[in-house]
């Protein structure tokens, strides 16, 4: 069984003043901010690295090694 998924990331401006937003194909996120401070300042909202942990924290044992 072949299954696919998909997820995008934008980013508009500089480092410290720019704005992202994370979407995900099954709609889990939908343009979901991230920036400077939700990465580096402890500001609530999420960062790639975040979304990383969890992908790899949700795989089943047997699929990802």
């Amino acid at each position: 069984m072949k299954i696919n998924r998909s997820g995008s990331a934008v980013w508009s401006g500089g480092l410290k003043d720019g704005k992202g937003a994370i979407s995900t194909q099954s709609g889990a996120l939908d343009a979901y901010p991230y920036g400077f401070a939700t990465r580096f300042e402890g500001v609530p909202g999420s960062n790639p690295e975040e979304l990383i942990a969890a992908a790899h924290a949700s795989c089943s044992p047997w699929r990802c090694r």
